[in-house]
């Protein structure tokens, strides 16, 4: 009886104090951090390219003078540097002729230097986006956005996965967070992000369900996720109860506010005291997309020096 009274004791004494983990805060799921670390590891694969007489080429074309894509062209051009990628940058002015834009892509298309081909979005109103998409060779799709890879996606042989779902991918990889079994709830439907998204996570055997912002009883959808990934384009647009205890959550938006300040679709200050995992605005996702090009384009020089 007295071992039996001890046990009792014992147990009892172990038990969690629940009000302390209502307030444990999340881990912080640190982009700028995990691609620093895969830079590293692809840098070694184009170094060793170069060696063997191939050097990753990189072309971006860009129509108009929209100050947000010449900022990021900027930093895909320093970030292609940094990690032995040699770049162009081909600019179009805004009123342009898609034809000519088209036969730019055309000549890149056979150029044996040129791996990889990126045509920045948005382009402007009078523009095909997808027939430009479109010009761009397959191998060359470093992007992942021609119709080919998309719809590749389906079956999980994709060649370039779309950056910004692969970076999410690398993210959960790197930070040892479990996919298979999981149930995962994608919030935004765009073919850049919230599809491919879900096929991704789909193809490594988590249980998925999409929502987009106009879903009713959303947060009854949200609360069910163990891995929740938001790219809505709605500030703020996920709180605290909306989110399952020790979920991962990761925030794809960026929107800049009225103050100037850039924020996402999760309400950071709220989630990040409740979910398990959590990505920041900036610092989170957003270096990974520039990362992810990064890799598809060595990954085309690579397969390029095969042929």
């Amino acid at each position: 009886m007295p071992l039996i009274k001890g046990t009792l004791r014992l147990e009892y004494n172990c038990r969690p104090n629940i009000a302390t983990l209502q307030t444990m805060s999340a881990k912080i799921i640190n982009g700028n951090a995990i691609a620093r670390e895969v830079r590293a590891e692809w840098k070694i694969r184009a170094t060793n390219l170069a060696e063997r007489g191939t050097r990753p080429g990189l072309a971006v074309v860009i129509v108009g003078d929209n100050p947000a894509s010449s900022i990021y062209v900027r930093n895909k051009a320093k970030a292609c540097n940094e990690i032995g990628i040699y770049s162009e940058i081909h600019e179009f002015p805004e009123n342009s002729v898609q034809d000519e834009v088209i036969r730019r892509i055309q000549e890149l298309n056979g150029n044996p230097l040129i791996h990889g081909i990126l045509v920045q979005l948005p382009l402007p109103r009078h523009f095909d986006s997808g027939k430009v998409i479109a010009s761009i060779a397959v191998e060359k799709d470093v992007d992942g956005f021609h119709l080919y890879n998309v719809g590749a996606l389906v079956t999980g042989n994709t060649i370039f996965p779309p950056c910004t779902p692969y970076g999410v991918m690398k993210m959960l990889e790197k930070s040892a967070i479990p996919i298979e079994g999981q149930h995962a709830v994608v919030v935004g439907r765009s073919n850049i992000v919230g599809k491919p998204m879900a096929l991704m996570l789909l193809q490594k055997g988590a249980t998925v369900t999409i929502c987009t912002s106009k879903t009713r009883e959303l947060a009854d959808h949200t609360r069910r996720a163990d891995i929740l990934v938001v790219a809505a384009g709605k500030p703020r647009m996920i709180t605290a109860n909306m989110v399952k205890a020790g979920a991962t959550v990761i925030d794809v938006g960026i929107n800049r506010m009225p103050d100037g300040k850039i924020t996402g679709d999760v309400d950071f200050e709220s989630v990040k005291e409740k979910a398990g995992n959590i990505t920041p605005v900036p610092g989170g996702v957003g270096p990974m997309t520039i990362t992810m090009l990064l890799c598809n384009t060595i990954e085309a020089a690579e397969r390029a020096s095969r042929r």
